[in-house]
């Protein structure tokens, strides 16, 4: 096939860009793969932090055209002009936000002969707002088919496409970030982390939803079995940090909570999963999360909550535990069990024989069997 992927891709922070950056190196693979990536992916007045980040290069794309100025719409003609003089037979969107629903709507509108695959991060975002629904619906009723990676998400398709030609496949592993292949031992001296800890890690942007304030309640329960406890907490505060920061005093838990705030730049990554015993995604809503993703391609086992497509990733009592959102008591007893009985190598095992699952040759075949239908 001759395909033209479309997203956000290095130096674009975050995990769509990584996801991007894998995707389009499994299709390289077998196909003919060109690269259309954003000259600006959000004007400054939307998103005032910094969105680029050039500190590691492991997920650059040589010869990637960077066309898309999302503000721009004669950017979006130039861009469907250069899309079509390159022919390709599939043009693969990745889609997570309506704001990008104009631009899209527009490069969709302007393709001439090529095949239209959506995938479907989120159909709708995380936070609602008016017209979302229908922006979301304008644009994918575009695409000719769409992948997606949670239950919840091919609800949502089918309730603004009924008939939508879809395939829902679990999100592949993000096993990108072992650049230096490091032991726990070397992680944790980097993070001046002895070995007798038992060591906890959340990951990510710090927003609302992802429900990390349950996970900070659940803490005191686990310091009374588990004195040497250690929680991780790496990610760059969207929300008001003030209220994590006084949940942490007002339980006495500044000596066993760490947060290193901020974006953690690809070459970082490496040292919190390696370091950690377990990962935790406290999440009170989802669709899916590339954190699971990296967590697996460490070997590392997750506590989730029953929320999106969280469940639908871990084998509970396997690869980790599923627990249910809001109940820090809950959180709690998981990861009790989970050292109490020992359960480290066991999980590391079951997450490893679960590769093919989650790897991106299943997924370039996926992206093949909805091409040829």
């Amino acid at each position: 096939m001759k395909i033209v992927l479309i997203g956000p891709v290095y130096p674009y922070k975050g995990g769509i860009s990584h996801y991007t950056g894998m995707m389009y190196r499994a299709l390289k693979k077998n196909n003919d793969v060109s690269m259309v990536s954003f000259k600006l992916q959000y004007p400054k007045l939307l998103f005032k932090k910094e969105q680029r980040d050039y500190e590691n290069d492991t997920f650059k794309i040589e010869g990637t055209d960077y066309l898309i100025n999302t503000a721009n719409p004669l950017s979006w003609l130039a861009s469907a002009k250069k899309i079509n003089a390159l022919k390709p037979d599939l043009v693969i969107i990745q889609w997570w936000h309506p704001y990008f629903a104009p631009c899209y709507w527009s490069i969709v509108r302007h393709l001439k002969k090529a095949k239209v695959l959506f995938l479907c991060h989120n159909v709708f975002p995380h936070e609602r707002f008016p017209m979302d629904k229908w922006l979301s619906r304008n644009v994918l009723r575009q695409g000719d088919s769409f992948i997606v990676h949670s239950e919840q998400d091919a609800i949502d398709l089918q309730t603004i496409i009924a008939d939508a030609k879809l395939e829902k496949t679990v999100l592949p592993t993000f096993n990108a970030f072992k650049f230096e292949n490091m032991s726990c031992s070397e992680a944790r001296e980097k993070l001046g982390i002895g070995m007798d800890k038992k060591v906890i890690l959340f990951f990510g942007l710090v927003r609302e939803y992802k429900g990390l304030k349950y996970l900070i309640s659940a803490m005191p329960l686990l310091r009374k079995k588990f004195g040497e406890l250690i929680l991780l907490v790496a990610g760059d505060f969207v929300d008001d940090k003030e209220e994590y920061l006084k949940l942490i005093k007002d339980n006495n838990l500044g000596d066993i909570i760490t947060i290193y705030d901020g974006y953690t730049p690809d070459h970082e990554v490496e040292k919190f999963f390696a370091a950690c015993d377990l990962v935790a995604l406290p999440y009170i809503s989802a669709t899916q999360s590339g954190i699971v993703q990296i967590a697996y391609g460490f070997n590392k086992p997750v506590v989730v909550t029953n929320v999106g497509g969280l469940p639908e990733v871990v084998l509970n009592g396997k690869t980790g535990y599923v627990v249910e959102p809001g109940n820090s008591l809950a959180i709690a007893e998981a990861v009790q069990k989970f050292f109490e009985e020992n359960r480290a190598e066991e999980f590391a095992h079951n997450v490893k024989g679960e590769e093919y699952k989650y790897s991106w040759d299943r997924m370039s075949e996926v992206v093949e069997r909805l091409w040829n239908k």
